[in-house]
């Protein structure tokens, strides 16, 4: 029983850790976003590392959808977690990877998000676009 628990509250830790970053990085991000357009440091893809604009647009971008996508993860992990809490240590392993591969599939697609915000604010120079365009 108690390797039954055990497993259960090391998935549980296990699945808060995507949502965790999303939020710690994506809290950050709003308010002390990197400065300076690096390849080690932030949102880096060629439409977001254009200039300045696009960059600091990208990271205050992909602030907000971390922030808000990682605390919308939390209560669903967490629930899915528990509808599997005492059952047996495969189930509790399988429920725990499949919440750990939306996770994973959310905080990639934060990158589709992220890039239309850049398309429709920027041109391919990195210029921002006007209403009128």
């Amino acid at each position: 029983m108690l390797t039954k628990v055990l497993f259960w509250l090391f998935t549980l830790a296990f699945d808060l850790l995507i949502p965790g970053v999303m939020i710690f990085f994506g809290r950050e991000f709003g308010k002390n976003p990197p400065t300076e357009i690096n390849s080690g440091y932030g949102y880096r893809t060629n439409r977001s590392m254009k200039n300045k604009m696009t960059w600091d647009f990208a990271q205050r971008r992909m602030g907000e959808v971390w922030y808000q996508w990682g605390k919308n993860l939390l209560v669903p992990s967490v629930l899915a977690l528990l509808s599997v809490l005492g059952r047996d240590v495969g189930t509790v392993g399988m429920v725990g990877l499949a919440v750990s591969g939306a996770q994973g599939a959310a905080m990639l697609a934060t990158i589709v998000v992220v890039e239309r915000a850049l398309k429709k604010t920027f041109d391919q120079d990195g210029k921002r676009k006007t209403e009128m365009d």
